[in-house]
């Protein structure tokens, strides 16, 4: 019996474009592989299958509008479990010459060298009608963000098609293997990182990175090789902070959300961010002056299952504690759910990575370009301080504050930090 498979909840968005359509009838897809993508005026989607199986009939097309509910295709499921017997076999399809082939994830991935030999191995394809290469809008919008020339990209997809996966290894500077030794290149000039062969000191095992892993990790990389990092560490006393949260916490149990510190460092941060401005700005693209922003969209880093999400509490200047609070807790579960939005991890302009509950003393935390500065926090602990008379126990904050030279020097980041340390010290202050 064929299955109708039809675009899931995408949020606020209808009449979405269709931009490309990634699979024809008699492919084999499995659960979660990417359909269509969708493009709206904010963000590229790409929409998964909700089951396995061989494409029956597309029901849609290039140019057409989509919203929830819109049938994709027809899926016949039995195909997508019969493909063929054992699961090694799924895993080591036959290329034309009869000899199994290396699935594509693991051609892909690094240091890895392609089962398909020259003549017939990927290579750069460009379609001299329109004169472009066979990428997804997606893909050529992430090959734009991270300066990648997709002209001198090997793809790995089908019939030459380039892959994140592939724009990914041009970022790093990597260049197919063509032999036993290989090395997993830099890029920008930096020395290469000489490959080993981990199975001559025993087992090993490729571990597939997570989707999110494989987005961020280029983001993190570009800015650390770009930005100019400086990390600023400073404590600050919530000894009287803390008990009031703690007060606010009790109460809000009851309606069903937490009042947690995170909520009232980010009302500090807005009022720092509002004194110190240069911390709520970016570089401009000529690298010669600053663009100063005048809203204040707070990111968070949020642990989930399948790694480091930022959510963005929006208009963070116009909200007390309490919609704070509740803000980050919607957030971090939809987080945790995987529902986020692409909207909801957009447009922040300041960024605080938690490590509160984890522990720790002091870390780096990589800035998220294009802001300029981003808050470590970690585990709070009493500590003897001197108050000009005797040593009292105090519950000291720890903070790292990591900013891009370029904007900021270490007297203004030292000036920010001691702000955020002046409102911390007393929960008043937040309301002044």
């Amino acid at each position: 019996m064929a299955i109708e498979v039809k675009v899931p909840d995408i949020g606020d968005f209808t009449d979405v474009p269709v931009i490309s359509v990634l699979v024809s009838p008699g492919d084999k897809v499995e659960k979660e592989d990417p359909l269509i993508e969708l493009e709206s005026d904010k963000a590229t989607m790409e929409v998964p299958s909700s089951h396995a199986g061989t494409v029956k009939e597309l029901k849609i097309a290039e140019g057409d509008t989509a919203s929830e509910g819109t049938l994709i295709l027809l899926l016949d499921e039995a195909g997508g479990d019969s493909g063929g017997g054992s699961d090694e076999a799924k895993e080591a399809p036959k290329s034309s010459g009869g000899q199994p082939k290396a699935p594509e994830p693991y051609a892909a991935a690094e240091g890895s060298q392609k089962a398909d030999p020259a003549p017939n191995a990927p290579a750069p394809v460009v379609d001299h009608n329109t004169g472009r290469v066979h990428a997804s809008p997606s893909v050529r919008a992430f090959a734009r963000q991270v300066e990648v020339d997709l002209r001198m990209v090997n793809g790995s997809g089908r019939k030459g098609r380039i892959l994140r996966e592939d724009v990914m290894k041009a970022l790093k500077g990597q260049a197919a293997p063509a032999g036993g030794g290989a090395a997993v290149q830099g890029g920008m000039g930096i020395p290469p990182i000489l490959a080993v062969d981990f199975t001559k000191f025993g087992p090993v095992e490729e571990v597939e990175m997570s989707r999110i892993k494989k987005i961020s990790g280029p983001a993190l990389h570009r800015s650390w090789l770009n930005i100019p990092h400086v990390t600023h560490n400073e404590e600050a006393d919530i000894t009287e902070l803390d008990k009031y949260r703690k007060e606010l916490d009790t109460q809000a149990k009851e309606e069903g959300y937490r009042v947690t510190l995170l909520s009232f460092v980010v009302k500090a941060c807005v009022s720092a961010l509002k004194k110190h401005w240069e911390f709520n700005s970016s570089i401009h693209p000529d690298g010669d002056k600053l663009i100063r922003k005048d809203f204040y969209n707070i990111g968070f880093a949020a642990d989930t299952p399948n790694g480091l999400m930022v959510p963005v509490i929006k208009d963070a200047d116009r909200k007390g504690i309490v919609e704070i609070s509740k803000d980050l807790g919607d957030l971090s579960k939809a987080a945790r759910d995987g529902k986020l939005k692409s909207q909801d991890m957009q447009g922040a302009t300041f960024t605080i990575s938690s490590l509160g509950g984890i522990g720790g003393t002091s870390f780096t935390p990589i800035v998220n370009a294009p802001e300029v500065a981003i808050l470590g926090l970690t585990r709070s602990k009493m500590t003897p301080v001197w108050d000009g008379e005797a040593f009292v126990p105090r519950n000291m904050l720890p903070m790292s504050l990591s900013y891009d030279h370029r904007a900021i020097d270490g007297a203004l980041a030292a000036r920010f930090a001691a702000h955020l340390k002046y409102l911390l010290a007393d929960a008043r202050r937040l309301m002044l």
